[in-house]
């Protein structure tokens, strides 16, 4: 059994702005002095028995985020594109409540988020897309690490598409995980088979 414990960077000024992030890159998605505080505290409870490595996306909000974590595991750290936040598109960087005001069909009117057809609007990846790019990403890790823990850290969409995959979800019925918050999801590596333990789960000592 493989057992990924996944984990959302911290928060950054675009989240604390309202604005969709996407694959931007720049000043406005460092961590925040909360963001930062957030993973410190997720770091000092966070210490699952012989984790084995540590898979970080690209960007900066996560290679922050990865680097506060790892200073007292002291894990192998390896960058993969597959754990890229979705792209919006021509909406990176726009802020959300002034897209749905323009675009209210394309958005969930109960959580303020898009639905499934807003791509070819934005030009944005789909949630498809996304789902398979991380199936194909837990299926390596799974070949490479049969019988170990690994750490992944990563952003809410493709968090959420970890559990959407375990579970059979489509659209956005699981919603977008906390800032530094825990998702656990174990993987068969002989039938691939995977189940989601917990999400969204808070930094606590108990870890």
């Amino acid at each position: 059994m493989t057992e990924l414990y996944i984990v959302r960077h911290g928060q950054t000024t675009a989240n604390r702005a309202g604005l969709k992030q996407g694959v931007i890159d720049d000043d406005r998605t460092l961590l925040t002095e909360d963001g930062i505080k957030q993973a410190q505290e997720l770091a000092a409870v966070f210490h699952p028995l012989n984790l084995s490595a540590l898979y970080q996306s690209p960007l900066r909000r996560t290679v922050q985020t990865a680097r506060i974590l790892n200073q007292s595991l002291n894990l192998p750290v390896a960058t993969d594109r597959r754990l890229l936040e979705i792209s919006y598109g021509d909406w990176d960087g726009q802020e959300n409540a002034r897209l749905e005001a323009q675009y209210p069909t394309l958005f969930y009117d109960l959580i303020h988020d898009v639905r499934p057809n807003y791509a070819p609007v934005a030009h944005g990846e789909t949630f498809d897309h996304v789902q398979k790019r991380v199936l194909a990403f837990t299926k390596d890790v799974v070949k490479a690490h049969p019988t170990e823990r690994l750490l992944i850290v990563t952003h809410g969409f493709t968090v959420r598409s970890f559990a959407a995959n375990a579970t059979g979800a489509h659209g956005l019925e699981i919603l977008e995980p906390d800032n530094c918050s825990v998702t656990k999801i174990i993987v068969d590596p002989q039938t691939l088979e995977q189940h989601l333990v917990y999400y969204n789960r808070a930094a606590k000592p108990n870890f």
